[in-house]
């Protein structure tokens, strides 16, 4: 009787403890399937963590693009040398390495190293003027242990048929929708034809307007060239008007700091804010800014005029190479001149704070015959330079540039209401040889109608790469410049010698007026 009791409790046991493993056995497959069942209608996506997270790796293309970027970033302090010094001192040029080549003004096939431009061009207005006159660019400059970029010229040529079109490439499209999307280039554009130009009367305007650079005043007869206008591609641009430039520029001072283009463009913006009327109210205020005519001297350093309703005060200080120039013996007449790179000029360092708008300027005096006529002698750091590389102009030009902006660029926290602007080399357009040697720019119809500037960077390497990561602005007119080869003074200057010809400075009304606009659209 109680072996059966002992046997039947261990069968019992048996049976509870296989129930346990076929519960617990049930309860595993349970849960399996439900994982199972979220797992399918569960998104793998949804495991992983947000898109932020990840690092995004650059494609090859975009990778080889950053570090061109990387590569085209230079400090200020840096100093540009062109390996091309020998060939320069064998020359003994007269003008800037950043100019022509013995006096013949390339054609854009015989630019090779230079930055991408896109310029559209009818092909049923072709011209021997026209063909004879390319778009010329500035060549490239590069600094020591750097190689030429050498980037492949575009011209595309097009109907005048308005239906038809130009097929990009995506590249070209992408580029496009970049830039609609950011701030106007002024400098991408074309000239137009425009009968409610000139902007004033280059006859009328002799308050403002020297008499060597008023066409009107000269033999010239034709003056097709004062009606073409300035059209940016992307965006319109406001009109000049001289009330608005007032009110606009109310208790402030535009200076215009540099070379005799520089002067030009001070003059076209007194001639514009005037509509080139006589104004007996302008006060002349140059004393305020240091310009007196030294004793023995032609003229003063500089002229300032002011605007009495507006308390607006427009000035052109005379400072050529954009340095500060200081004779070595003040009491010697003959004396040498201490020309420091890394200075900015004394007038800038002394009237910055009374400066609102600031326009620079420097290019064509960088030649052995004004360094060797002036008896400038390069200085660095207080002292004569002895570095060869440097001591070749185009090298010595681009370091004070980059010294001078950057200089300009650190004052900025200090002068808040300050905007700083250095304006691109204004081109010159002299065939078959210099100003003393034959060189004539004699075409005079202008090659720019039915052309287009499209390219993304300024023909003017050196100053396109000296505000880059500045705070100042570049005022880029090269590139729109050198298709108006005929807005030259030519050979018509009255007080010019036989044979000799200006194919560097401007007829006023003119070119320098489109620089003004830009100026004013940009402030």
């Amino acid at each position: 009787m109680t072996l059966h009791r002992n046997s039947f409790r261990m069968k019992r046991g048996a049976l509870r403890r296989r129930a346990r493993d076929v519960s617990l056995v049930l309860a595993v497959l349970l849960c399996a399937t439900v994982v199972i069942w979220t797992w399918d209608r569960t998104p793998t996506s949804a495991f992983l963590p947000p898109e932020s997270h990840f690092l995004k790796l650059e494609t090859e293309e975009k990778v080889e693009r950053i570090a061109t970027n990387a590569k085209d970033s230079y400090s200020s302090a840096t100093p540009f040398l062109n390996k091309d010094t020998k060939e320069e001192e064998k020359q003994g040029e007269e003008v800037t390495l950043s100019e022509t080549n013995q006096g013949k003004t390339p054609t854009i096939e015989e630019k090779k190293q230079q930055h991408e431009d896109i310029v559209t061009e009818p092909k049923s207005r072709k011209t021997p003027a026209i063909e004879e006159n390319k778009l010329e660019q500035v060549k490239h400059e590069v600094p020591v242990g750097e190689a030429k970029a050498t980037k492949k010229k575009h011209i595309k040529k097009t109907n005048l048929d308005p239906e038809s079109k130009i097929l990009a490439t995506d590249e070209e499209k992408t580029s496009t929708a970049h830039t609609k999307s950011q701030a106007c280039n002024y400098a991408k554009g074309k000239w137009v034809v425009d009968d409610h130009r000139p902007l004033y009367s280059g006859a009328h305007c002799k308050q403002w307007l020297a008499s060597m650079w008023a066409c009107r005043l000269m033999q010239r007869t034709d003056f097709a060239f004062e009606r073409l206008r300035w059209q940016p591609k992307d965006c319109s641009m406001e009109e000049f008007e001289g009330s608005k430039f007032l009110k606009r520029m109310k208790n402030k001072t535009l200076a215009f700091v540099g070379d005799s283009l520089g002067r030009q463009q001070f003059q076209s913006m007194m001639c514009m804010i005037t509509g080139g009327k006589e104004r007996l109210d302008v006060l002349d205020v140059g004393p305020e800014f240091g310009f007196i005519t030294p004793e023995g001297g032609a003229r003063p350093g500089g002229w300032a005029y002011r605007f009495p309703e507006t308390n607006t005060t427009v000035l052109y200080h005379w400072s050529s190479t954009l340095c500060d120039i200081q004779p070595l013996n003040i009491s010697d007449p003959a004396t040498e001149h201490a020309m420091h790179l890394d200075r900015p000029p004394a007038f800038l360092r002394q009237y910055l704070h009374k400066i609102h708008v600031l326009v620079m300027n420097t290019g064509h005096h960088w030649n052995r015959g004004k360094l060797n006529g002036n008896r400038w002698v390069m200085h660095v750091n207080g002292v004569p330079n002895t570095n060869k590389k440097l001591a070749a102009l185009g090298n010595a030009k681009n370091f004070t540039i980059h010294s001078t902006v950057s200089w300009v660029s650190s004052e900025l926290p200090l002068h808040p209401g300050l905007k700083a602007f250095y304006r691109s080399l204004s081109p010159r357009h002299f065939v078959g040889g210099e100003w003393n040697t034959g060189g004539s720019c004699n075409n005079t119809t202008p090659m720019s109608i039915g052309k287009e500037v499209l390219q993304e960077e300024s023909s003017d390497f050196s100053a396109g790469h000296a505000v880059k990561g500045t705070g100042v602005k570049l005022l880029d007119i090269t590139a729109l410049s050198h298709i108006r080869d005929e807005g030259h003074i030519s050979r018509f200057s009255i007080s010019a010698s036989p044979g000799v010809q200006d194919c560097l400075h401007w007829c006023l009304p003119g070119v320098p007026d489109t620089w003004n606009e830009i100026l004013f659209a940009m402030i």
